[in-house]
């Protein structure tokens, strides 16, 4: 099984209730196709970089899930039958994606680093 990412750009129109809806419909095509949800993000409403269907703002959600490939056909038939849905992209996660999303996890970005305090140099 491979380790996929995905993120759901959702038509702004949704009540909270509905969005919630939509993203549990989605969850659980990936449960009954047999991934496993690794971790799950939601960003909220964000502003769109560029107009969609004359909306300039949407619902982002972020799902990293192990699945075997020909589920992920499958999932991106149900994005494309929902109407909720106004984009979505699914990519495949390499050894350094992974290592990446473990560590932004993990919190070590974060974390503030001490920077030496440079000696001013005398003119």
């Amino acid at each position: 099984m491979q380790q996929y990412e995905t993120v759901i750009i959702l038509t702004p129109l949704l009540s909270e209730e509905v969005s919630k809806e939509a993203i549990a419909k989605f969850r659980s095509i990936l449960t009954e196709g047999g991934a496993e949800i690794v971790h799950e993000d939601n960003w909220g409403l964000k502003k769109l970089a560029y107009p969609i269907d004359k909306k300039t703002t949407g619902f982002y959600h972020l799902i990293e899930f192990k699945a075997p490939g020909e589920l992920i056909s499958k999932l991106e038939v149900e994005y494309k039958r929902d109407e909720r849905v106004m984009r979505f992209l699914t990519i495949k996660l390499d050894k350094h994606a992974l290592a990446y999303n473990e560590k932004k996890r993990s919190g070590a970005f974060n974390k503030k680093t001490e920077t030496p305090k440079s000696e001013e140099v005398a003119n």
